[in-house]
């Protein structure tokens, strides 16, 4: 379905769970953060209505985040479930990776078709820092039994100056040799922080790092490419990507609506309103029509940028 702009929103995201095994710094402060009742998360056939009702108005592509899906029971099964509604070409699932040894054949047999793995270092000692207590070795032990069952792998890397920016280059030369997909995200004030700007690296710096190290070509997007320019090392398996949503909002190119836990449907991560699908749960077609709601009033662009000091949201609660 076209906004009112004139782009196709073709794309969901649905967050199943608020709840996650980490925290990593960029995501939720340190103590966490208060999670959601129970009785306020949809069950899995709630969602289902949700999505039944999106396809009939184009959304083509569904990923499943959280907080961290794969805590949730009995996600295999829902998922399997989603791949088998009509007309959804793709889905995928955000996880960063801690649950993924074990559970990739699963996701595959499923119906996933690709995993986006949050990763942040390579390095044992800043990915435990940065995540407060994550294991390196378990995620890249999920990493090659994904690779091993033929997901598509697209790893997630959060950059943040002085923290891990000094591995751009170890991060981008994965892509040389496995057909995975490296983006590298620009840091973004999801919690609280005065002085958030420190560990901005724009896109532009990191692709001009890169550049310094391998000849860089620009690619074109997919349909369902959304946010990230692709680029590729020439010669290399994979590719790479740049996600900008600070220094070069990529707005004229979403696809996208999200669907949080509890059933709030958003426009756009950083807008504010949001609008209560569980009154419609049972209506399929004032549910439809609440969902033309909230794609028509997606806005132009962001203007996340302004007061950011007193801005606060959490990517566990939203779905990243």
């Amino acid at each position: 379905m076209p906004d009112a702009y004139g782009r196709t929103i073709n794309y969901l995201r649905l967050s199943i769970t608020d709840r996650c095994n980490l925290r990593c710094r960029y995501c939720m402060p340190e103590t966490g953060v208060v999670q959601k009742n129970c009785a306020d998360i949809l069950r899995y056939e709630e969602f289902l209505r949700i999505v039944t009702a999106a396809t009939e108005l184009g959304i083509r592509k569904i990923r499943v985040t959280g907080g961290e899906p794969l805590v949730r029971k009995g996600v295999i099964g829902f998922l399997a479930q989603l791949a088998t509604l009509p007309d959804i070409d793709e889905v995928a699932l955000t996880t960063n990776g801690m649950l993924l040894a074990g559970q990739a054949q699963a996701l595959k047999d499923s119906g996933v078709g690709c995993l986006n793995v949050s990763l942040d270092s390579l390095n044992g000692k800043t990915y435990a820092e940065i995540t407060r207590g994550g294991d390196l070795e378990r995620v890249l032990a999920g990493l090659d039994e994904a690779q091993a069952c033929g997901l598509k792998i697209k790893l997630n890397m959060v950059v943040m100056r002085g923290v891990n920016d000094h591995e751009l280059l170890p991060f981008a030369a994965l892509s040389l040799d496995k057909p995975w997909a490296i983006r590298f995200i620009e840091y973004m004030p999801a919690i609280r922080e005065p002085d958030w700007r420190r560990n901005l690296v724009s896109g532009a710096e990191i692709l001009a790092e890169l550049g310094r190290k391998y000849p860089i070509e620009a690619l074109s997007g997919g349909r369902y490419c959304g946010p990230a320019k692709p680029y590729r090392i020439a010669g290399a398996l994979g590719t790479l990507g740049m996600i900008t949503p600070m220094s070069e909002h990529f707005c004229s190119s979403c696809n996208r609506i999200r669907v949080t836990s509890t059933g709030a449907a958003k426009s756009c991560i950083f807008n504010d309103d949001s609008v209560d699908l569980k009154p419609w749960l049972n209506n399929p077609l004032k549910l439809r029509h609440t969902l033309v709601q909230v794609i028509s009033a997606k806005p132009a662009q962001h203007h996340f940028g302004t007061g950011l000091a007193n801005r606060e949201f959490t990517m566990s609660n939203i779905g990243g």
